[in-house]
């Protein structure tokens, strides 16, 4: 829609850039073969774009470089993480996460604590949506095999102190494992100064590309159980799946139109520069917020002080079901927001907004203007008044 105001980019992020657009198309079109099956030239130029990103991503996201092989591509994060949790989890083991977690990391390990014997316990956040490191080390028992954290709350927008929770994790001998759906892209990772050992993250966010593409990066001496097996296109006399990495977590073919989509992504968030990107989407986010504060009747969570954080911000309007609220803002004034539970239910039974069927999740990205926020937020002012007018005459 031409006039759409499109505050929904921490489901993802749209528009994405230009350039992103014409590269996937362009590489597709000249070469959208199977890399690495056969020896013929686009054949090896699409495996050369494969190993390529391997490398600018573990880089990224300050993985070992002598091992850019352990950079493994997955359809999304949900898959990323399910190979993840289903690898590292055996019966008997105990895993710590938290009640930030989406339900990419709940259902996985909820379905290994129903039917093969592993143990959980979800660590709540405090008042202003952040773990406490300390709390994640008080959880710790015997069995505990694995941590797995979200770092940027796809509601609450907090980014949790990732290094400090990796220091206890590694000084206990504890697997770390990190969701960067929210933060890759935006705020910088670095997997071995934060002493984490295995990322999950998407692509259609703010990495900028496509959707059906994301994956995981694996430290070095981490190794994963194999979940699934199928073609690799090497070896293919070998009757077992390959162990080794890559091959070791892909399966397939890869979809090479989001590789090529993640590829100019990585172009564009390099030149744009994280600091600038995360800059200008926190400085609206504050303009929201402030405008928000200053309506009567609006509840804004977790967002009284916006250092580390996102620019992602839930509130609701007093009297009205968000289902409502975010309906009226698309119908009515051209706003695209996301309402509901955001796939977290964990984190709306902490703050008290299950029972409110959730809340409206304004997510700004890398394109929103002063101006989508100004509107926005008369948009909700609106909202507001009217639910206070007929509660005025009941």
């Amino acid at each position: 829609m031409e006039n759409l105001i499109y505050l929904d980019n921490a489901a993802t992020a749209w528009p994405k850039p230009e350039s992103v657009y014409k590269f996937m198309v362009e590489f597709y079109q000249r070469c959208g073969v199977n890399p690495g099956r056969s020896g013929f030239d686009l054949a090896i130029e699409a495996g050369n774009i494969v190993e390529d990103l391997r490398a600018r991503l573990t880089k990224f996201f300050g993985g070992d470089p002598e091992t850019p092989e352990r950079l493994c591509f997955a359809y999304n994060a949900t898959d990323a993480l399910n190979l993840i949790i289903w690898g590292l989890l055996c019966p008997g083991d105990h895993v710590v996460t938290t009640n930030l977690e989406h339900n990419s990391v709940i259902r996985p390990i909820n379905h290994l604590v129903r039917d093969h014997a592993v143990e959980v316990t979800y660590v709540p956040f405090d008042s202003n949506g952040f773990v406490n490191p300390d709390d994640i080390k008080a959880a710790f028992k015997k069995n505990t095999k694995l941590v797995v954290v979200n770092h940027g709350s796809n509601v609450l927008g907090t980014v949790q102190p990732l290094k400090e929770i990796g220091r206890v994790c590694r000084e206990a001998d504890i697997l770390l494992a990190a969701d960067t759906s929210q933060t890759a892209g935006v705020v910088p990772i670095n997997m071995k100064e934060m002493s984490v050992d295995v990322i999950a993250f998407t692509g259609h966010k703010a990495l900028m590309g496509c959707t059906g593409i994301g994956g995981l990066c694996v430290r070095k001496d981490v190794d994963i159980r194999q979940t699934r097996a199928g073609g690799t296109g090497v070896d293919s006399i070998n009757p077992y799946h390959l162990e080794r990495y890559p091959y070791r977590m892909e399966y397939g073919t890869p979809n090479m139109v989001g590789i090529a989509a993640l590829w100019a992504g990585q172009d564009w968030i390099e030149h744009a520069g994280l600091d600038n990107i995360h800059g200008q989407e926190m400085r609206l986010a504050r303009k929201l917020v402030n405008g928000f504060k200053e309506i009567e009747g609006v509840r804004i969570y977790c967002c009284d002080n916006l250092e580390n954080h996102l620019s992602t911000v839930a509130m609701n309007i007093e009297g009205m079901d968000a289902a409502n609220v975010g309906t009226w803002l698309d119908v009515d004034y051209n706003v695209a927001t996301r309402t509901g539970l955001h796939c977290a239910p964990l984190v709306h039974k902490q703050i008290g907004t299950a029972e409110l069927k959730g809340a409206v999740r304004f997510s700004v990205g890398p394109f929103n203007t002063d101006q989508h926020i100004d509107h926005a937020v008369n948009a909700v002012a609106e909202i507001a008044s009217w639910v206070q007018e007929q509660q005025a005459k009941v």
